[in-house]
């Protein structure tokens, strides 16, 4: 091929393959986004249980469990669309029951509780108009369970 024929090629593909480079980049970052979050997340719901599990009364547990959420999100930069929401079940002999139910239980009998965070991750920021089929947000969610000592005394 002569060298006047392939002059201006470098240029047409540039452009055309620029465009889709930078939506490779995009959904990159949003699949790190998710992946960062739901991690985060998964830590902040153990952190959660854990509180819980080693508190005497169902009101104080929920708050802990609560500021122990708060501050794992805090501390890996997680910053969800709203606030996130916290669920919070229980267990008895096995039985799935109330969280307060759990703490009601007889000293000397299993039960755990589970506490379940949800958190909705937005994409604003790194969404291309050009994407119509990106999302602009999702909803991730992480449990864990943490079981209450059996030989502690219950409120």
């Amino acid at each position: 091929m002569d060298r006047t024929m392939s002059r201006g090629s470098v240029s047409i593909e540039v452009a055309v393959l620029a465009p889709a480079f930078v939506a490779m980049m995009v959904l990159a970052g949003v699949a790190g986004r998710t992946a960062v979050a739901s991690e985060a997340l998964e830590a902040a719901a153990h952190d959660a249980a854990r509180a819980a599990s080693i508190s005497r009364d169902a009101a104080t547990a929920r708050r802990e469990a609560r500021q122990a959420a708060r501050q794992q999100l805090n501390w890996r930069g997680v910053s969800c669309a709203g606030a996130p929401q916290v669920t919070f079940r229980g267990t008895v002999g096995g039985r799935s029951t109330t969280f307060n139910a759990a703490y009601r239980s007889p000293v000397g009998q299993d039960a755990s509780v589970t506490v379940e965070l949800a958190c909705t991750v937005s994409y604003q920021d790194i969404r291309l108009p050009g994407l119509r089929s990106m999302p602009a947000s999702k909803r991730i969610t992480a449990s864990f369970t943490s079981p209450l000592d059996r030989y502690r005394s219950r409120g």
